[in-house]
Order: C-alpha cells, then structure tokens, then sequence
C-alpha cells in the first residue's frame, strides 16, 4: 500500500461537506470564538501607516504591535496545556477571551504607541490560552476524525484572517481606535457563546507537567516540524506585516486587499489542501509548496514599485499559505504520539516567535538597504524551512502515514496466514 493510498481516506474524510458540517453545538461555539480571535492577527494591517500617522511613530515601532502580540502569544503557548489541565478546558478558554475583551479595549482607549503595543502584548495572552486550547478542543470532540476538524479548524483561521483586515479597514476608515473596539465588542460577544454552549467539562483534566511543551519539542518529528514552522513563519509574517507600508493604501482600500487574502487563504486550507495530501504525501506537499511561496515572495520583491503586482502577489501567497498552514497543522497532529493539546502548544510556541521576530526585522532591514530586502529575506527563510522539511523526511514518516501502512499491511499479512 501506497502512502498516498493510507492517506486517502483520511483525507476523503476531510473533504467530505458532511462530515465538517455535522458538529456539536460546543464544536460551533468555539469555532466562532475561533473566528473572532483570528481577527486579531489581521485586524491591524490596514491601520499600521494610520498609527504611525496618528501617535507620530516610525515604521519599526509600529510593527510592534504584531511583535509584542506575538511574542507574547508564543511564550504563553508553553505553558496553555498545563493551565487547562489543572482548571479544565472551558474556564481557559473563558480566561484567553475576556483577556482579550480587557486589552483590546484598553489599547483603544491608549494616548500613545508604547501604550498600544503593551496592551497588545497582553491581548496576545489571552489568545494563546485561547487558540492552542481550541484547537485541541475542536479536535477532540468534532465529528469525522482528525483530519475534518483541522479542516474547520483552518476554515476558522482563514475567515478571521479574511474578516479581521476588511473589518480594520471599516472601522479604520473612521478612526484608528475603531478596529480595537470592534474586536473588544465581539470578543464579548464570544464570551458569551462560550458561557451558553460550551458545557462544563465532564471529567477531572489529566494534568500536564509545565516542562511538557518544552520535553515535547525533543520529539524528532514534533521537533522538526516547529522548526520549519519557525521559519515558514517568518516569510508569512513579512507578507502580512510589511507589505501595508509598500503598497502606499489608506486603510479601506488595504482591508479590501487583505480581506481578499483571506479569503485565499481559507479556500485553499478547506478545499485544495485536502485534494493535495488525498493524493501526495505530506512532505511532499510541504517540499512543493513552500518553494512556492519562497518563489512569490522573491517576485514580490522584484516588482515592489508595481502597486497592482504587488496586491497580486499578496493574493497568491494567500493561496499558498491556506495549504500550508493546513498541511502543517495536520502533520502535528498525526506525526507524534504525545497529547495534542502538548504537541499544539509546544508547535504553536516555536511558530507564533518565529512570526514575532518577521516584522520589525523587516522594516529595519528595509531601512537599512531597500524595501525589496525584507521581501528577499522572507524567501530565504522560506526556502530554510523547505530545505529542514526535504531533509528530515524520514523523521516525519508517521505525519506521511507510512507507520499506518505498513500496521495494515502486517495485520493483512497476519490475516492472511491465519486464514
């Protein structure tokens, strides 16, 4: 048997509309949450040349609001699993929320750009008890297996990536502060569904040790996934975070230009990752599609004056993204046998700091040379988490599904001499 054939019928099982629609009302309550908090990743794109503008800060400075985020987000993943197992999955994702309710009304109402990108920092708490908790709550009890509800998983991710800047650019258009209160609000409004339809947890949580996260990051597969992770993150973070200060847009006209991204995004992390690992491995997919974006991200720094080829690039890159992340997120889930919520915290940690460190890093080395630099930078960290994928093959032969194959085919094997 083929990897690509023990692949198949998880991914069948992904693609197929039913199996992702027919979810418990707890499944939906945290996929919306999901949808509101990953508003927050984008929510800011089109309001960075405003707050710059506004609070007379430079570009570099700015770009710390997605750092401090970040950063923050990524520490705190290490220790999200340890939290939730010791006072339950529901009351940490209540607490991730309302974190985020309270800091982003907080940097609303800040006077000037230090303000803002510490509240971020504490609005990037409060996701990460929320996202690495969901995701793991959305895979265990969705229906149709792993692979579907990573599917709605990234569906999330793609429509609050596709909503956050479109809604940033709308209430940006009026003020700066305007995205911050929005978010606020629907955190709320999040909360609440929470509260509703989320029941309590039914059994005492197995409790995880705090260095769980980091003793899992040993795991050579969970290992070598977080670090092409890592670097992968750095080249979607420059495509995010730096290209507002190029393309010279006011913030309407951003938001529309990355809400179309997101929308890239989400179609292809729902419709074409599956039809991809249906039919190829996972490192195979990865080693194809990661040049890939390596590839646009060099055109993106070749055609910078071209506003028009620009925003093209910004749109194909969302394409290959929504594939990647997909993919990614599933070899995590499957290459390893320790928890998930351990192997999402410990993945998510070493990922959410490698997209801490893109966009300052960017704007400073755009200063230093040209704007095209930080774009060539993004494609050669690209092409180093490629090169990590392409050489640790063999380490991620369980997210291939070969280690199934070759279960099934001895249990094949025994039938056959038993019978």
């Amino acid at each position: 048997m083929s990897a690509a054939a023990a692949q198949h019928p998880t991914a069948a099982d992904a693609g197929g509309g039913a199996s992702i629609l027919r979810q418990p009302k707890q499944v939906w309550a945290v996929a919306f949450a999901c949808v509101i908090a990953f508003m927050g990743i984008g929510l800011v794109d089109p309001i960075l040349p405003a707050i710059a503008d506004k609070l007379h800060a430079t570009p570099a400075e700015t770009e710390l609001l997605f750092t401090s985020y970040l950063f923050i987000t990524g520490l705190a993943m290490l220790v999200t699993s340890w939290i939730s197992s010791r006072i339950g999955v529901k009351r940490t994702l209540l607490a991730g929320l309302l974190l985020i309710v309270v800091f982003a009304l907080l940097a609303a109402l800040s006077q000037n750009v230090e303000a803002v990108i510490g509240f971020r920092a504490g609005w990037g708490l409060g996701n990460a008890l929320f996202i690495s908790t969901a995701l793991a709550t959305i895979v265990g009890a969705a229906s149709g297996g792993a692979s579907s509800a990573i599917i709605l998983y990234e569906a999330a991710l793609g429509l609050g990536i596709a909503v956050g800047p479109l809604l940033g650019g709308l209430l940006g258009s009026l003020s700066w502060r305007g995205p911050f209160f929005g978010t606020s609000a629907l955190m709320a409004i999040g909360f609440i569904a929470i509260v509703v339809l989320l029941s309590k947890d039914d059994a005492q949580p197995v409790r995880s040790r705090l260095s769980a996260p980091i003793r899992a990051l040993r795991d050579p597969a969970l290992g070598t996934l977080s670090a092409a992770a890592l670097f992968y993150n750095i080249g979607f973070f420059v495509l995010l975070a730096y290209t507002p200060f190029p393309l010279r847009m006011d913030a309407l006209s951003l938001g529309l230009v990355f809400f179309c991204w997101g929308v890239a995004v989400a179609i292809t992390s729902v419709w074409v990752a599956p039809i991809l690992t249906a039919r190829l491995r996972r490192t195979t997919v990865l080693s194809i599609v990661l040049p890939g974006l390596a590839m646009d991200l060099l055109i993106a720094g070749l055609i910078i004056r071209s506003q028009t080829g620009l925003v093209a690039c910004v749109i194909v890159g969302g394409l290959l993204l929504g594939v990647l992340n997909t993919v990614f997120t599933e070899s995590v889930m499957e290459a390893t046998e320790l928890p998930r919520s351990v192997a999402s915290s410990a993945y998510s940690a070493v990922r959410f700091l490698g997209g801490a460190a893109a966009p300052p890093l960017a704007a400073i080395v755009a200063d230093a040379f040209f704007p095209s630099v930080a774009y060539y930078a993004g494609a050669a960290s690209v092409l180093i988490s490629a090169a990590i994928v392409i050489s640790n093959r063999g380490r991620l032969s369980r997210a291939d599904g070969l280690l199934e194959s070759a279960l099934e085919e001895a249990e094949a094997v025994g039938v056959g001499d038993a019978s």
